[in-house]
Order: structure tokens, then C-alpha cells, then sequence
């Protein structure tokens, strides 16, 4: 579906409510190459020896779980708007969970950011189409270059818009329309991975 609006898209999901939580959560993991990204992301955040990590939109916690039983030497801060998802995060992390902080938050606000601390690395995973509108990009990505380390990374997978992508030109962009937002917020990229219609890129 191609769109020529310049609103936000509404959500199908009620992510607030713990029933919708749960049925995101159910069918989340069956869908392609997640596991895929997971890897490459901890890959790179192994590679630049990342120790503290933010996770924007960081649901119900797989990919927390990954990252801390690959890079024991980690601790994660897990920023999201919605409680039901801290729930269920607490709950598939166990004793992980001595090295996570939760920060309830909406990352489409103004000043989220502000008073968190700095990361070695931001992750950002199936989260930027959450803005429900691509032209919230760029000040996200300003936003979390603030609160990166001199050295830090930023890792942003998503859905892309175009061939081999998702169709709504509003949620989704192309993988040049998603580097040109990071480097327009001070970033320099690079394409880590591209499969299905995912692309992971690494910001710095």
C-alpha cells in the first residue's frame, strides 16, 4: 500500500493492555530472520565490547534474554511505554533480570531521554515504525545520539519500504530513506544485515 498522507498511522495493537501484550508475545518469535538479527546485533555490540545498553520499545524481553545469555558481562537498561510488557520481560528473564533496569517511558515524547544516564550502545528493533510515521525518525535518532557514549553504537533494524519490503510508504522507509535519517541526525552507517524485508544498520 502506498499513501500520500502525512499523519500517523493508529496502531492495531493496544500494546498497554496485558491481553494484546500477550498476543503480540505468542506469535512474536514465528516470525522470519528475528534470530538472525538478534545474532548480528550482538555480534556488533561484542565487537565495539559494549557493557551498557539501552533497548527503545524492548517488549517482552527476547531480545534482552539473547543478548544477556550471549554477553554475560552486559547490563541492559529496557525502555518501553507500556507495563504490560515490562511483566512479561520480567517474567522470561528470571535471574537475568539483576542485570536489567526498566525505564517506562514513550520514546515519541519530548524528553524521555533526558536524566537516563549514557550507553555504549542503543538498540533499536522493530521500533522505529512505532513513531507510526517515518518523518518521527530523525528526531528520534537526534534523540538517542544524546545519550550515547563518545564511542557509542546505535543499532536500528526494521521493516523497509520497497522491493522484497513491507508496502506502507508512511510506517516503513527505504534502506536509503532510513540511512538518510541517521545520517541527517549526525550519524555515520553502515548495512549490517539485510533479509526479508528486514535491514539491521549500525550508526555511529
Amino acid at each position: 500500500m502506498i499513501t500520500m498522507l502525512n499523519v500517523d498511522v493508529p496502531s492495531p495493537i493496544n500494546f498497554l493492555q496485558l491481553s494484546d501484550a500477550q498476543e503480540w508475545e505468542r506469535t512474536a518469535m514465528d516470525r522470519p530472520f528475528r534470530l538472525d538479527m538478534f545474532q548480528s546485533i550482538s555480534d556488533s555490540l561484542a565487537t565495539h565490547d559494549s557493557q551498557k545498553v539501552l533497548e527503545l520499545g524492548s517488549g517482552p524481553g527476547f531480545l534482552a534474554k539473547y543478548l544477556l545469555t550471549s554477553m554475560p558481562q552486559a547490563s541492559m537498561t529496557l525502555l518501553d511505554f507500556s507495563s504490560a510488557m515490562h511483566s512479561l520481560a520480567k517474567k522470561r528473564l528470571g535471574k537475568l533480570i539483576k542485570k536489567v533496569s526498566f525505564l517506562t517511558k514513550n520514546f515519541k515524547t519530548s524528553g524521555w531521554n533526558q536524566g537516563i544516564g549514557e550507553f555504549d550502545a542503543v538498540i533499536s528493533n522493530q521500533t522505529v515504525h512505532e513513531l507510526r510515521h517515518k518523518r518521527h525518525a530523525e528526531t528520534l535518532h537526534n534523540q538517542v545520539k544524546q545519550v550515547l557514549s563518545r564511542d557509542g553504537i546505535y543499532l536500528v533494524c526494521d521493516h523497509f519500504f520497497g522491493k522484497g519490503g513491507l508496502e506502507n510508504d508512511q510506517l516503513f522507509m527505504t534502506v536509503e530513506e532510513q540511512t538518510r535519517s541517521l545520517v541527517g541526525a549526525g550519524f555515520k552507517t553502515k548495512v549490517l544485515l539485510q533479509l526479508g524485508s528486514l535491514v539491521l544498520i549500525q550508526a555511529t
